[in-house]
């Protein structure tokens, strides 16, 4: 028996942060359009494109597969594709459904955000620091 070598378990992992989550209201809307569709989709790919007279928008559409890289978040029975190179620019988001009077909307409340635009189409979003 050697005495000089030690062995310690393995620690176990804490969960990641999802890097999105989605409100009550965004789920359901999210579930009733993803019902609708006109054939089954792996998600709902979430993600960041230039343009705008802030400089970024955000971007929502179908996703028919999942992407080797791409970032997989299930919360509350949704399944969210986050493209990777969005990753730093979303973390810690939260999408909500916003229904006024005259317009329903999807709505990201991203701590990652510097500036928007006065017409709420784009924005400006530094990536994500680390702790």
């Amino acid at each position: 028996m050697d005495l000089n070598v030690t062995t310690t378990a393995p620690r176990a992992r804490r969960e990641r942060p999802k890097v999105v989550t989605l409100t009550d209201a965004a789920a359901e809307r999210v579930r009733e359009i993803m019902g609708k569709a006109e054939k089954p989709y792996a998600g709902l790919r979430v993600g960041v494109k230039n343009g705008g007279c802030a400089g970024q928008e955000y971007v929502l559409e179908y996703a028919e597969t999942a992407g080797p890289l791409d970032e997989v978040v299930e919360d509350k029975g949704v399944t969210i594709l986050v493209e990777p190179k969005a990753v730093l620019f979303l973390i810690g988001t939260v999408v909500d459904y916003d229904v006024s009077r005259l317009s329903a909307k999807f709505v990201f409340r991203n701590p990652n955000e510097t500036d928007a635009c006065g017409c709420g189409e784009s924005v400006t979003i530094e990536p994500a620091k680390p702790d």
